[in-house]
């Protein structure tokens, strides 16, 4: 594995990217907690409920709730198993913040997001994300590793 600090971000939007995972300004916090791997389930439901809340339903709600689903589980299973959730409106958008303090994400999976092969064993969760998402920053190095996904609220976008 290599041991390096990298940034990555995608928008799909005609907007200006941010590198860093985390909102710049403080707005209404709908979720901050930390989580583990029997936590998983009980997130999914809580964060679909706050979405609703927010104004986000239908097939965009349910792609960023596994877009979600997809970065808590790589926590657990690749990055020491436990990790911080915050969720959070900034103009317009929710944003999902997770952060680990796992090993960081090898080079190989960020500088390159391939379509996955058919009968390929893992390798979906950062694809899906970026497919999935209005944006995606992340942020990691050997310390950990923070990534941001952002969905718009209006369902116009």
């Amino acid at each position: 594995m290599e041991d390096r600090i990298g940034q990555s971000v995608r928008s799909a939007l005609d907007g200006e990217p941010r590198v860093d995972a985390a909102p710049p300004r403080e707005w209404p916090v709908l979720l901050d907690r930390p989580f583990g791997p029997d936590d998983i389930a009980v997130l999914r439901h809580e964060i679909t409920r706050l979405l609703g809340a927010a104004g986000l339903a239908g097939d965009r709600q349910d792609g960023f709730v596994l877009a979600v689903n997809e970065v808590l589980t790589n926590v657990v299973l690749h990055a020491g198993g436990s990790g911080r959730v915050v969720l959070k409106i900034e103009d317009g958008s929710v944003w999902c913040v997770v952060t680990d303090s796992g090993p960081g994400i090898p080079g190989a999976y960020l500088d390159e997001l391939r379509t996955p092969e058919a009968f390929e064993v893992g390798g979906r969760g950062l694809w899906l994300t970026h497919r999935l998402c209005d944006e995606v920053t992340t942020a990691t190095g050997p310390i950990g590793t923070s990534i941001g996904l952002r969905i718009i609220l209006d369902s116009a976008a």
